[in-house]
């Protein structure tokens, strides 16, 4: 599942080579969903990767021109801060809570992808604007709300960014993409680290992946110029859609109303809200209840032990939780 993973992380870098951006949307599900990690530990790791790749992409635009450090610095800083604090109010969401913030940000992006207008329509308006013209309380605005975003549900939102740094900043786009690069490298540094302390972090592992993820970035800036971007953006956009309605359908949990989901007490409503697979939660069910793979209050006095009819065993028997019931699975 590793190797798998691996190439998975190719592909990211293939697509933000081909694309300039939105890629990175897809390293929060493959952490999740193909690497089994848990919803924290895939956003925090999530925002390390963006954010290396970000930087790597950022030195290329830095020495073509295409950055503007003032601009960067004043709308990184405040972003810093807000991925900083989003970071730290994860502790207050569930982990499928989050995965459902993000599908729906995937959708946004998938929005925006798809019409792919908006921006360049007023890059004629911004160009040669001065930056002392920049409206900053907007910025600073801006710059919060994309910021807590990106520490909430590890993206690395240059579909927010790019758009605010035309229209509030005065860049022209070529400017606006080189900077946004700089801006999510700063914020997604600044995320992470608030992410530490709260999750365990496999630094090898992620450091592989970060580099595979680079090398594809080569791979994708070299092939763009066979590809044509209007129609693979568009592309990538339902792609997101169907990515971003199957996140939210597998998290719908978090959509009903506490305490309407059936089972025991507290049970699902813990599967629903932690985002990790329901073998973690049984386990820790078991360690509260003696070693048995269910809670004392779902076993029958008869001795039938109503786990056996949801495809959990007892593990004082078996010595794991199994679970032989698809249906048990989330």
């Amino acid at each position: 599942m590793a190797i798998l993973g691996l190439l998975l992380a190719a592909l990211i870098g293939l697509s933000l080579g081909l694309l300039g951006g939105g890629g990175s949307i897809l390293t929060v599900p493959i952490f999740v969903y193909v690497l089994g990690f848990g919803a924290k530990e895939a956003i925090a790791m999530s925002l390390a990767v963006v954010g290396a790749v970000s930087l790597f992409g950022a030195v290329g635009h830095w020495r073509a021109g295409n950055v503007n450090l003032r601009v960067a610095l004043i709308f990184g800083a405040v972003a810093m801060l807000g991925t900083y604090l989003g970071a730290r109010l994860a502790v207050y969401f569930s982990g499928a809570a989050q995965l459902a913030l993000f599908a729906v940000v995937m959708l946004v992006a998938a929005f925006f992808m798809f019409r792919d207008r908006p921006v360049a329509a007023t890059v004629a308006a911004s160009q040669g604007a001065s930056v002392t013209e920049m409206p900053l309380l907007l910025i600073v605005l801006e710059g919060l709300a994309v910021g807590v975003l990106t520490g909430l549900v590890g993206v690395g939102g240059g579909f927010l960014i790019v758009p605010a740094l035309v229209l509030l900043g005065k860049l022209p786009m070529k400017h606006a993409i080189g900077t946004s690069l700089l801006v999510i490298a700063l914020k997604s540094a600044a995320g992470f680290y608030g992410y530490l302390g709260q999750v365990e972090v496999p630094w090898a592992f992620m450091t592989l992946f970060t580099a595979v993820a680079i090398v594809g970035i080569l791979g994708g800036t070299y092939l763009v110029r066979y590809v044509p971007q209007h129609a693979l953006k568009r592309a990538f956009s339902v792609f997101l859609v169907v990515m971003g309605g199957f996140i939210l359908y597998q998290n719908r949990g978090v959509l009903a109303p506490l305490g309407s989901a059936a089972g025991p007490a507290g049970f699902t409503n813990e599967v629903a809200a932690s985002g990790a697979h329901p073998r973690a939660t049984v386990q820790k069910h078991a360690a509260r209840e003696g070693g048995v793979g269910w809670p004392a209050d779902m076993r029958g006095d008869s001795g039938s032990d109503r786990s056996r009819d949801l495809g959990l065993v007892d593990l004082r028997t078996s010595g794991a939780p199994r679970c032989i019931d698809e249906t048990a699975e989330r």
